[in-house]
């Protein structure tokens, strides 16, 4: 028998039968098909069954018909009645129509009719990727349509759609009755069938193929197959896509708000745009809405998110000076545009109605907002930047009329090589205008170039010679209103000319140690600057240094521009690093030592007063991805005191972790309205798995400053600051996080006290 349309048993079948049944296979109209409604069949009671079928694959072996009209057969026996024309098929059959594809135990199918009866561990998979798999299923000859006994549907994406009874149509969409839908998996890592973490029950479900929407009527929600949530009104995509609808709600309860449900609702504009509106409703206030918007345009992206209220304002101190309500909100705002593969704009905006109000809905606990811009142009050897910024402070003794806005702020680089001597210039052009609306005005301009030349001697030294000169401008005026006299400079124009040279050394001795490798590299710098005229300068940008290993080494040692080190010293230390499989220790200390006795611009503490600075260290430890430790230090040049003393450590797996900081300034630096006081603190969080999908997780803050430290702080030897405790599940269908979280600070109507939250995410939901 031809292989063309059938595959013939071995059994006996009379060849004119075959080939008759072939024609008539061949022959079978579509038009005749549409006339033919879908039988119904009495669903049988039970549970929809959402595990795999054991079943074979879908069809494979039947021939392709050569035309829409044409069906594709393949079994193992067949019978053909000529009298009533019905066609019954046997063992793996299988069939191809218009690219879909069945197969099933047995077949029965009517040709007068048009009706396809498939039992048996059928198997029927559409050209979109979608397989449904039934005990039973009656359709017609388009294979496309039909009833569907304990059916189950796994979409191309891996979700899933069961029912005791479903209808499938034509157009593809699909109605189920006493139904059930989940995305998440239901076998585990040895494939053993399990129960899905969750899934949605319903009466019927309907899946609208044209809207790739999936929707339920009495439907709830059923986590480790508990009914929880009811769902009136659900609908979702049938994949990852997002869609528009109800978003998951969110649960707080905390002492200043009372009990907050934040229910989003998810609007999609297009598939590069959305919306995302959520009200707020509280037991102890009024309400408050929330709004963003996200883009993604040709050039980049973009979101808008906002915040807005009616409620009565209490500032910082505590007190409340109008009690009438008022409007209230926070706006914030970025994006990033790339015009071409050198030019690119950036920008993010944040602003608060208020300084309490951020802290009051827990959106955040910045005590600054800052907004910035920057466009940027990135050559081979160039580099341009036009930025500015500008900063709303939150802080509750800072007078918001002293706050810098810098506009603009440019800055151009380029590089070229040293045709004498074979090193590399660099070029900088930098220009800078500060204002303030009740303070200090300061304008900036310098142009300068950088020489760089690397060497290796015979001996192995690295050896790195540099030379800079800058030319400075200023001007600023209302320079009384600056606190700080250090910080001011002379009223009017002034000008300053920077010129240094320095010799870097690096000697680096390799050799076998504990079985790995260990590098010790002693280092020598020597720095020289002509005398500067800095209390001339204002100071906008060189505030609150402290050394540290980071800037032990640099020309110049202060941040920013506004202040440059000069005089003539020498710096030394060394570097130790130890390598082996698994493990790395990297370890670096060092000291500098003035060459003139001219007094220092640093502040007494910082470690650079006196010609012998402070000794200072970092240490580096690493094991694996199980341990990451770091240690920063500095000890006092006379009596080896600590004055810094820092160390950060993360330890253990992903699953089970802990993070813990401790940091100790004891520097003994007189007031200077920086962030420069004596404060000690310790941090630690973490979080324990203690079972598959479960953990704990919990972080801590506790101030340790002592009123000898700081006498105008507030704590006094162990003050907690803030602290939560949480218990988490968390699988790759779906994450629950129930948190207590404590504070013991009062800012203005945010009051110190317990909250509680609730987070629940089904993820692949299609939002």
């Amino acid at each position: 028998m031809s292989w063309a349309l059938f595959h013939r048993s071995a059994r006996t079948q009379p060849l004119w039968l075959a080939t008759a049944s072939g024609a008539a296979l061949m022959a079978c109209p579509v038009a005749a098909q549409q006339t033919v409604e879908p039988p119904v069949v009495q669903a049988p009671q039970g549970q929809p069954d959402l595990q795999d079928r054991d079943v074979s694959a879908v069809a494979v072996d039947a021939p392709a018909p050569k035309s829409d009209e044409q069906v594709g057969f393949a079994a193992d026996n067949l019978n053909y009645d000529t009298d009533s024309e019905i066609v019954v098929a046997e063992g793996n059959v299988e069939m191809k129509r218009d690219a879909v594809q069945m197969r099933a135990d047995r077949v029965t199918w009517n040709r007068k009719t048009g009706e396809v009866v498939a039992e048996g561990d059928v198997a029927l998979k559409n050209p979109e990727g979608d397989t449904a798999y039934g005990d039973r299923i009656v359709l017609t000859d388009t294979l496309r349509d039909g009833v569907v006994e304990n059916m189950l549907v796994v979409l191309d994406n891996g979700a899933r759609l069961a029912a005791v009874k479903g209808t499938r149509f034509d157009n593809g969409n699909i109605e189920l009755e006493n139904a059930a839908y989940t995305p998440c998996p239901v076998e585990d890592g040895s494939g053993c069938p399990k129960k899905p973490t969750w899934q949605i029950r319903a009466v019927r479900v309907i899946y609208d193929r044209a809207h790739n929407k999936v929707r339920y009527k009495g439907a709830r929600v059923e986590i480790f197959g508990l009914p929880l949530i009811p769902l009136p009104g659900l609908s979702h995509p049938a994949n990852s896509e997002a869609g528009s609808g109800l978003l998951v709600p969110e649960i707080r309860l905390d002492r200043t708000n009372g009990f907050e449900i934040a229910v989003p609702y998810y609007l999609r504009l297009a598939t590069d745009r959305d919306i995302t509106i959520t009200p707020h409703l509280y037991t102890e206030s009024v309400p408050m809405i929330e709004g963003e918007f996200r883009a993604l345009t040709d050039i980049g992206s973009f979101r808008i998110n906002g915040y807005a209220t009616h409620s009565s304002v209490v500032p910082v101190s505590g007190q409340v000076i109008d009690p009438n309500r008022q409007f209230r909100g926070y706006l914030e705002s970025a994006g990033k545009f790339q015009f071409d593969p050198r030019w690119s704009l950036s920008y993010s905006g944040r602003i608060t109605t208020d300084r309490t109000f951020m802290r009051r809905y827990d959106i955040s606990r910045d005590d600054r907002l800052r907004s910035t811009f920057e466009l940027e142009r990135i050559g081979g050897q160039s580099y341009l930047s036009i930025a500015g910024w500008a900063t709303q402070t939150l802080r509750a003794n800072d007078a918001q009329g002293q706050q810098p806005i810098a506009l603009p702020i440019i800055d151009y680089r380029q590089r070229l090589a040293d045709p004498l001597l074979g090193g590399q210039i660099e070029l900088q052009l930098n220009t800078l205008a500060i204002a303030r609306t009740a303070g200090q005005d300061t304008q900036r301009a310098f142009a300068g170039a950088t020489w760089n030349l690397r060497g290796l001697t015979g001996l192995g030294q690295e050896v790195v010679l540099t030379a800079m000169v800058r030319g400075d401008v200023y001007h600023s005026d209302e320079n009384l209103l600056t606190a700080i006299p250090g910080y001011r400079g002379k009223s009017g124009w002034e000008g300053r000319g920077i010129a240094a040279v320095a010799a870097d050394m690096r000697w680096p001795f390799i050799g076998e140690f504990l079985g790995g490798t260990q590098t010790l590299t002693p280092r020598v710098q020597i720095v020289a600057t002509p005398s500067l005229k800095n209390l001339d300068i204002p100071n906008e940008d060189s505030r609150a240094f402290d050394l540290e290993d980071s800037n032990l080494f640099a020309i110049n040692r202060f941040n920013g521009y506004d202040r440059f080190e000069d005089g003539a010293r020498i710096t030394y230390g060394f570097e130790w690093n130890f390598s082996r499989p698994g493990l790395n220790i990297n370890s670096i200390i060092g000291q500098s030592y003035r060459l003139s006795d001219k007094p220092s611009l640093f502040p007494d503490g910082t470690g650079l007063t006196d010609r012998t600075s402070d000794i200072v260290g970092r240490t580096t430890i690493a094991y694996k991805d199980f341990l990451r430790l770091t240690h920063r230090f500095r000890l006092d040049k006379d009596n080896l005191a600590v004055r810094r003393n820092e160390i950060d450590a993360t330890i253990g797996s992903r699953s089970t972790y802990a993070v813990l900081g401790y940091s100790r300034l004891n520097r003994d630096i007189l007031l200077l309205g920086e962030d420069l006081q004596d404060r000690e603190e310790v941090r630690a969080g973490g979080r324990v798995a203690f079972a598959k999908n479960w953990s704990i997780f919990g972080s801590a803050i506790v101030d340790l400053t002592r009123k000898s430290d700081d006498p105008l702080g507030v704590a006094d030897g162990f003050d907690p600051i803030r602290h939560r405790l949480g218990l988490a599940y968390d699988d790759e269908c779906l994450s629950i996080a129930l948190t207590w979280r404590r504070d013991y600070i009062d800012t203005g109507d945010a009051r110190r006290g317990n909250s509680f939250s609730f987070r629940i995410a089904f993820r692949n939901l299609g939002f």
